[in-house]
């Protein structure tokens, strides 16, 4: 089974190896049709530290690391403005 993989942009990395990824997506209402935004935040293990707050980063699944931490920096996708 292949290993989930999701691009969002770094909201905290306040945390030593650790960053905090907000993956937001698109979704349709089942009833009204109206278009949501739905927000899931993730812990991903970053090891060298490379990616800073505002930047959009891909991240993967990976085994647990710690108890919140189950996802791993892939790449910085595009570096952010801060």
């Amino acid at each position: 089974m292949p290993k989930k993989n999701y691009t969002g942009e770094v909201i905290s990395d306040k945390m030593q190896k650790t960053v905090v990824v907000a993956v937001t997506r698109l979704t349709q209402h089942p009833l009204y049709k109206k278009t949501i935004k739905k927000v899931v935040k993730f812990k991903a293990h970053d090891e060298e530290g490379t990616s800073k707050k505002g930047d959009i980063v891909s991240i993967t699944e990976s085994r647990p690391l710690s108890k919140d931490k189950r996802w791993r920096v892939l790449d910085v996708v595009r570096r952010g403005s801060e």
